[in-house]
Parts: C-alpha cells; structure tokens; sequence
C-alpha cells in the first residue's frame, strides 16, 4: 500500500521519527501527543493531549508540565539507529553503568547492571521534530485536539484552538497519544476489545539537587537510590550538572507532610545524606510547589482496529516507570511495525493484525515486570542476599554467558522479547534452585561419607 501511494520508506522513516518525539514525551502527566498518517500525498502529524492542545515547545516561552526522566537503553537505541538519530540522541545523555544505593547511615554501595551499557538521561524530542521536518511529505499540526473519528472511514474532526474545525481523512491512524488516549476511546465502543487501568498507591514528587561550585553534587553516572522497604528516593543527572530526585511515597504518606518543618523532620529521618545538597530552605519551598502525581498501567488487547489504525506506546501499553524502559517499548513499537511491514509487503491488513499478535504479549510482560521492579528498588537491594545473588548471577553469566543471562540485562541491554525474557528468568531461577538443593546435598552425601568411614 505504501509504495502504490508513492510514499514508501521516506514516509516510513518521516512516521517514526515523529513517533519517536511523541513516544520520548514524560509519563502521564505531562501532556503526550497523537499524530495521524495519511498515505496520500502528504503526512499529517497532529499534536494532541489527553487533557487538552499540544503547541509547538519549540516556539513555547514556557514548556508546561513535569517529567520522570527518560531512560535510553539497548531497544530504543536500536530504533533510533534505524532512522539515523542514534548518534545524536545519545550525544545529549549521560552513561549509567550501576546502581547507587544510599543506606541510612549515609554509606554508598555501587550495584553494577548486568553487564556494562548506557541508560542515557536524554531531551530529544527537538532532535526527533527536526529529523521528521527533513522529509518533503511531511506536515506537523500543532494545537489540534481530537474531537473524534471515525474507524470504517478513517474520517477524523480536530478543533482548534479559535474553536474551529478540520476533518482529515487518512487511510491509516496511528495514535500516541498516551495513556488516556482519545483515539483508544474508539476502540472501547467496539466489543471484543480488552482494556484495564491499574493505579497504584504511590505518587512521585520531583525535586531538583543543584551542582555544588559548577560540578554533580554526587557521581553522575550512576542511578542513586535510596530504598527505604515502602517508599524511595531515586536521583538521575542532567547536562546542566543538576540531578533530578523523584520521591516514590504512597499518598496517605505524603498527605501525611504539611509543613515546612514536617518535611525537614521527614528528610533528616529517612535521607538525612541529601538535606545539604538539596539544601533545607530549596527542600522546603519544592516540596509544597506541586502534589505528588498518579501512576497508571494500562493494558488493552487488540492494539489494531481492521487496517485503518493502530496504536502504539503509552495509548497501546502504558507502565509504571520503574524498569525504565516506557520510552524503549515505545521505541520498540516502532522497530517492530517497520520488521512486520517488511515481512508482509506493506499490506496492512496482515501487518496490523501481526503487529497485535506479536507485541501485546511483550508489552504486558514489561507493564507486570515494571510494577515487580519497584519493590525490588524500594526494599530488595537492602537485603546482603539479594545484592548476593546479584553478583552470583554476574558471575554464572560470565562462565555461562548463553547458559544464564540475568534478567536485567535480557531486558535492558538486549532486542530478547520481553515475555520471552521472563520465561527464561523463571526457568534460570528453577535451576540455580535445583543447583543450590544439589549443592545441599552433595555436602550431607560426603558428610555422611566421612561420618561412615570415621566410624569404620
């Protein structure tokens, strides 16, 4: 269908790079974006929020709305390479090869990722704008919120900002417009069609750790954390030499805080090591600046309507952010549709479908992965056995590498399908169990052994 409608490749690589700047856009709360794509003579992007307009950040005194960072790993990058922005992108990040644990008493622990990589803090989005506006047949329309549209025709109705109106027509709709999705909307009408929110009863909070004499207050290229069992602080750099410190904290907790004093008192209790590099009175004015916000996951099944939409990143697959990789399944969706579209000939309806076969299970195996890493970050690297098992993995990696490939590092630092990836974890956990049970035994056999023949 591409290459009858004289569009093919240039279209294709114009489409996700614009895909990439929506998919890179924050978690939920900051606005998110839809695009339409139309196989005639132009491609239409038309940026959207769920709450209301997206305008152009490039033009924009003021660039409303808040962000957990964005994590760049092995999936993304791949996707990016695929259109030529790897290079570039990466240039505007910051390498992290471990974790930083925090205890209470102020001492640092480094916990290496599975093998050495980059989890990049990255802004791209202006980077992906400008690499899609390269392209001849592409038009960027800001300022555009759905109203409606229709699946059978493609038909869609878009109001400005003046209150008027625009319908376009297009033979194919891809919607990214995150996790409250208008274009989804369509989709719960029809039956047939899965759909779950789940929120949990945490927020997060950011705050901002200013550079101390022109430098990172901490080492910058690791990921810190400070776990404390039902709630933790996580810390990420920035270019500016800043670090941004989210506080994960259900909200009966936060609502708990209500002065300036409470907060300091909180602090000194539970992070004391980050009260002077924050500094007491920045702590105390930030805390109260905005409430702590919501996460959500959401699941939905089929991704596809016929061969007339589809919808990828947050609209298809939302997850909480604590495996980092919302912005890489993102990136991936799109990696994926360009292999099925090679696959099947660009016929739409067979890739569709396919597309909705292959990815459904994947992204539902990095949503429940997503909600399983925040307990372990808040209350499992504190354990001397789970930091242990950590390294005995490294190390079974490193004599078996094809044998034993930690979780983390299946996830992160390869393309391993993500329901795949945690097949094979629960398989690696059955056998290190059967190997540690033969190691057991063998140690009663010999002390058995030695006892039998002691009493010869």
């Amino acid at each position: 269908m591409w290459n009858s409608l004289k569009v093919g490749k240039v279209a294709v690589k114009a489409f996700f790079s614009l895909n990439f700047a929506f998919l890179s856009n924050c978690y939920h709360h900051t606005p998110l974006s839809q695009y339409t794509h139309t196989l005639k003579n132009i491609t239409h992007m038309c940026k959207t929020c769920a709450c209301g307009l997206w305008s152009d950040i490039r033009r924009a005194k003021i660039v409303k709305g808040r962000s957990i960072n964005l994590a760049l790993s092995h999936r993304g990058r791949q996707a990016l390479k695929h259109v030529g922005l790897e290079e570039k992108i990466v240039a505007q990040g910051i390498p992290m090869h471990a974790r930083m644990i925090h205890s209470l008493d102020g001492k640092q622990s480094p916990i290496p990722y599975g093998r050495k990589g980059q989890s990049g803090r990255i802004k791209l989005m202006l980077l992906c704008h400008a690499s899609a506006e390269t392209y001849p047949n592409t038009k960027m329309n800001f300022d555009h919120k759905l109203q409606d549209w229709n699946a059978e025709t493609g038909l869609m109705t878009f109001v400005r900002l003046d209150g008027s109106k625009e319908q376009v027509k297009a033979d194919l709709i891809v919607g990214c417009d995150g996790a409250f999705s208008a274009v989804r909307k369509q989709f719960l009408r029809r039956s047939r069609f899965d759909y779950s929110q789940t929120y949990i009863p945490h927020g997060y909070m950011e705050l901002t750790m200013p550079p101390i004499n022109g430098e990172f207050a901490m080492k910058p290229n690791y990921l810190h954390i400070w776990p404390r069992n039902t709630f933790m602080m996580i810390a990420l750099p920035n270019l500016d030499k800043t670090f941004t410190c989210t506080l994960f904290m259900p909200f009966e907790d936060f609502e708990k805080i209500t002065t300036g004093d409470e907060v300091i008192e909180f602090f000194q209790k539970y992070f004391p090591d980050t009260i002077p590099l924050i500094g007491a009175d920045t702590l105390q004015r930030d805390y109260f600046r905005l409430p702590a916000q919501a996460m959500v996951s959401v699941k939905c099944n089929p991704y596809h309507i016929g061969d007339t939409c589809v919808l990828m990143g947050d609209a298809a697959h939302a997850v909480v952010p604590f495996y980092g990789q919302g912005m890489n399944a993102g990136f991936e969706d799109c990696i994926v549709f360009d292999e099925i579209m090679d696959q099947f000939n660009e016929d739409f309806r067979a890739v569709l479908p396919e597309y909705t076969r292959v990815r459904v299970p994947d992204d539902h195996a990095i949503a429940d992965l997503a909600m399983y890493n925040y307990i372990e970050m808040r209350a499992h690297v504190n354990s001397k056995w789970f930091i242990f098992r950590k390294y005995v993995d490294n190390i079974l990696h490193f004599f078996m590498p094809k044998t034993i490939i930690p979780l983390y590092t299946m996830v992160t630092f390869t393309r391993t399908r993500y329901h795949e990836a945690v097949k094979r974890w629960h398989w690696q956990n059955k056998v290190k169990y059967l190997e540690k049970m033969c190691f057991y035994t063998a140690l009663h056999v010999i002390d058995w052994v030695k006892g039998l023949l002691h009493f010869r």
